[in-house]
């Protein structure tokens, strides 16, 4: 690491990196995931292994558990009402050697994202509808990640009020 990206506390890209960063996007943390390639942290979200990108806005949760950062990358996948519904892909694990801080980081910049969210309970199951911050936009993105097998009408049947509590909340 040079000495000026140490004196302003930043990292510098670890050599294997498959992606390209935006000019102003700035790397946070990385790791070695195994067999090699890097997972890198950066402002706008999460490099994955492969050299893909996942928005910190489309990450639904991120937990550390059996020395392996498991992520749960949301499909923008139409609207509901104002809102971007989202569908979660199934729990990726991605084991790393040597974390460091990794997986902190990426555990605080999504709940980070996060500016109000709210529980409404359907038949079928129920969805979060979330207000988040979404990395080199202005403003907020309204979202709603309904559980599997919730009713599809009640969900668009309930989302005006609770899209409208939501804006109402502080954040």
């Amino acid at each position: 690491m040079s000495w000026l990206h140490r004196l302003l506390g930043r990292e510098e890209l670890p050599e294997g990196f498959a992606g390209t960063l935006t000019g102003d996007e700035r790397v946070l943390a990385s790791a070695t995931a195994r067999g090699g390639a890097p997972v890198v942290a950066t402002s706008l979200g999460v490099w994955l292994p492969e050299g893909r990108l996942v928005g910190w806005h489309l990450v639904s949760k991120a937990t550390w558990a059996d020395d392996a950062l498991w992520l749960v990358e949301a499909d923008e996948c139409g609207t509901v009402d104002e809102a971007v519904l989202l569908m979660d892909r199934s729990p990726r694990q991605l084991p790393l050697e040597q974390p460091g801080r990794l997986p902190e980081l990426v555990h605080t910049r999504v709940t980070g994202s996060i500016r109000a969210r709210q529980r409404v309970e359907l038949p079928g199951g129920g969805a979060w509808f979330l207000r988040r911050s979404v990395p080199g936009r202005d403003g907020l993105v309204l979202q709603v990640r309904p559980d599997p097998g919730t009713d599809e009408d009640a969900l668009r049947a309930a989302a005006p009020e609770a899209i409208a509590r939501l804006k109402a909340t502080p954040g």
